[in-house]
């Protein structure tokens, strides 16, 4: 009989977006008895759950700390950063010289860590370097995520089914499933709309949860209820303050013909200003850009 895994609800709450509770249940799980490996992992857990609350400051390296607390420290530093400021800074660098040692050869933690930096600084080829050798569930994951991003279906699916391989029915098998079923088109969204249900079910509804659901349900063409599951997502988990909700709503509206509101272009307003480096934001900018000088050209014409 196997022993109890004993991190199994922390990682669920944490890859499920449930971040406050996450943290709950590290506090909770530091009262247990821990071999030293779990330890360890719980740690790493309760400090990327305080990131993704965007609480940097709890996230603090010195010289003596062990190399995975390091590149998280980097990672807190590179979000803590204004975006345009990103570009060229010296935070990548200290990353790749981290990656370089000879104590980051072979961690995992670090690998992870170090993709969800490139990923958030857009280098992709960078980030899928770090993870391609799929060593952990999560590096099967994240290789999904990035082939999804470069469109690479096919790769995604062969990723997919190594996670399936691994263990079909863990949480993050069905939220890679939902993301590249949701990729498949129109015909396959609604294996993903059933999916992230019955994870909402078991779970609870989140702010990556709704929005997954949302996304799936535009694919599918309910946009009704892709409106209904971003209203949720405003209303019980601050949505009005993220960015991919934000994104997703204008889409939504634009479909149900109410794109030329005053919410909308509120909602764009504060994409503008809040998310300047948002690649939605950056397209529209680009094609405001290019309207702005074609259309200028007929007035001093």
């Amino acid at each position: 009989m196997s022993e109890p895994d004993e991190l199994y609800t922390l990682r669920a709450k944490y890859w499920l977006g449930h971040y406050a509770l996450a943290l709950d249940e590290g506090r909770s799980a530091a009262r247990r008895p821990l071999p030293p490996h779990l330890k360890v992992e719980r740690e790493d857990l309760v400090l990327r759950c305080h990131l993704a609350l965007g609480q940097y400051d709890k996230v603090v390296a010195t010289q003596q700390s062990g190399i995975a607390l390091q590149a998280l420290a980097i990672q807190s530093l590179f979000l803590n950063t204004p975006p345009e400021n990103r570009t060229g800074s010296e935070i990548l660098g200290t990353l790749k010289n981290l990656l370089a040692s000879p104590e980051a050869a072979g961690n995992t933690s670090v690998q992870l860590t170090a993709c969800h930096i490139f990923l958030a600084a857009g280098k992709l080829k960078e980030a899928l370097e770090c993870v391609h050798l799929g060593l952990t569930m999560e590096h099967l994951a994240m290789c999904v995520q990035i082939y999804l991003n470069i469109d690479r279906l096919d790769l995604a699916n062969e990723s997919l089914g190594l996670l399936k391989q691994a263990d079909e029915d863990s949480i993050l098998a069905q939220l890679a499933s939902a993301y590249v079923a949701i990729a498949s088109g129109r015909s396959s969204a609604g294996d993903a709309v059933h999916i992230l249900a019955g994870l909402s079910e078991q779970y609870g509804p989140s702010l990556t949860l709704l929005n997954a659901t949302a996304a799936a349900n535009m694919v599918a063409a309910n946009y009704e209820a892709a409106e209904s599951n971003l209203k949720a997502a405003v209303l019980e988990f601050e949505g009005g303050d993220d960015a991919d909700t934000l994104v997703n709503l204008v889409v939504c509206a634009q479909h149900l013909g109410k794109g030329k509101g005053a919410e909308v272009a509120k909602h764009l307003e504060k994409l503008k200003t809040s998310c300047k480096e948002h690649p939605f934001v950056q397209g529209l900018l680009q094609v405001e850009g290019a309207f702005d000088r074609e259309s200028a050209k007929y007035l001093t014409a």
